[in-house]
């Protein structure tokens, strides 16, 4: 249990990290220039990224096997506590407020993301498990 809680911390430190530094870089200088839709938009795809890095550090680093779904949704569980309870409270919105506000496609995006963000882990050792490279002779590399 405490190696899914220190793996779920892990993953859920490094992509939280990293949004948390572009959240900033979003709002002040892509929301003014292209509009929210659009700059979440943008991010998206870094973020995930992130998570795929993140994920395959994560399992690797922490040798989760059957432990690597655990590990995601303890480590969603630890984004959607952080968000609800202290970025609502730093934007001083409530619960009704955060979901009304978001927008429709962005706001899809994020919610799949999230899902994603709880798989990832699991998606990572699964096809990590599956492929395993052999060695790499010099006819294999032409």
């Amino acid at each position: 249990m405490t190696r899914i809680l220190k793996a779920a911390g892990t993953y859920f430190g490094l992509v939280f990290g990293v949004g948390f530094i572009l959240g900033p870089i979003r709002i002040l200088f892509i929301v003014p220039r292209f509009g929210v839709r659009i700059a979440e938009l943008m991010e998206a795809p870094i973020m995930l990224m992130v998570m795929v890095f993140a994920a395959k550090w994560v399992v690797q680093r922490f040798n989760l096997a059957r432990a690597a779904l655990p590990v995601g949704l303890v480590a969603l569980g630890f984004m959607l506590v952080f968000e609800f309870a202290v970025v609502m409270r730093m934007r001083g919105i409530t619960l009704a407020e955060y979901f009304h506000e978001r927008d429709p496609v962005s706001g899809t995006v994020y919610y799949v993301l999230l899902v994603l963000f709880a798989l990832m882990p699991l998606l990572f050792h699964s096809a990590h498990r599956w492929y395993k490279p052999g060695p790499r002779t010099s006819a294999s590399l032409r």
